[in-house]
């Protein structure tokens, strides 16, 4: 049976402002090598989201559910103590959470300023990194995350697979994408296409910081489906009061009912736009305390 996914985990001390513009600014710009730096970037990032960063590691890898270059096992046949075996590592795991594939893109000024043979020499030790925002750059982030989607594929059954990918290039950016399901789907841009990708400069807003401290601690809670059943229980929980409110003042139940079911409707139509957007709403406040 899988391990349980993890679940909220107590914060730590969470970053204020100048915490968070410190950490942007220490970060803005750099491209050395991923191995150099991206422990230092993870370790700090969680400081910056009040969660605790990752464990050492344990020489047994059954041990090791949140850890940087946690080892996974690919076989063609798993049954076959014949088949020829090959390890990956993971650059930054957590059970039950993510998978975190970092790489490191190049500025356009570091280029720029170095000489040719400078950017020969560049251009070999960072081979496919690409600069950033180039097409290259975009190839390597796609490549980082089909990585992350084979780690994942590579874990153990026990442990199930994590509702997150992610891809960060260093000091730059990350990308989410998640499959809730856990069982074996496609790893998609989360929230969406749009907004999947958090440049360094977006962790000033408190919300981004929120999304990524969840996906470190209570992944499953971002879920949209669960939202949304959460959404439709406490509205239903609202009508149902408001029906008996309308009982108690001596409506009968089923003129409350169909009354509901218009309101319910004509605020569907001003939704689409039917009716004049903000018409129903603004008449209903415009009545609010009043009897007729």
């Amino acid at each position: 049976m899988p391990h349980p996914p993890q679940t909220s985990t107590p914060s730590l001390t969470i970053a204020n402002e100048e915490e968070v513009a410190d950490f942007i600014q220490k970060w803005a710009g750099k491209d050395g090598g991923e191995r150099a730096n991206y422990q230092l970037f993870i370790g700090e990032l969680c400081h910056l989201l009040g969660t605790p960063a990752p464990d050492p590691a344990s020489s047994d890898t059954a041990e090791n559910a949140y850890v940087f270059e946690r080892q996974v096992e690919f076989s063609g046949n798993l049954s076959s103590d014949t088949t020829p075996r090959s390890y990956g590592y993971i650059d930054c795991y957590k059970r039950g959470c993510f998978v975190l594939e970092t790489k490191q893109g190049v500025e356009k000024k570091t280029r720029e300023a170095l000489s040719d043979a400078g950017r020969e020499r560049e251009a070999r030790r960072r081979k496919g990194h690409g600069v950033r925002g180039s097409r290259a750059w975009d190839e390597t982030l796609v490549k980082a995350r089909n990585q992350a989607d084979r780690y994942v594929r590579g874990l153990p059954p026990t442990e199930g697979r994590p509702p997150f990918l992610i891809v960060a290039d260093v000091g730059h950016c990350i990308e989410l994408y998640s499959e809730f399901t856990r069982s074996g789907g496609i790893y998609t841009p989360f929230p969406n296409a749009r907004s999947h990708r958090i440049m360094l400069n977006d962790l000033r807003d408190p919300g981004i910081r929120e999304r990524l401290r969840l996906v470190w601690t209570d992944p499953l809670s971002l879920d949209p489906a669960r939202r949304t059943a959460a959404v439709t229980r406490d509205v239903a929980a609202k009508l149902a009061a408001l029906a008996k409110s309308l009982e108690k003042s001596g409506h009968q139940p089923k003129f409350a009912a169909e009354f509901l079911m218009r309101c319910i409707f004509t605020m569907f139509s001003e939704d689409v736009e039917l009716i004049p957007k903000g018409s129903f709403s603004e008449m209903l406040k415009s009545l609010r305390g009043k009897v007729h």
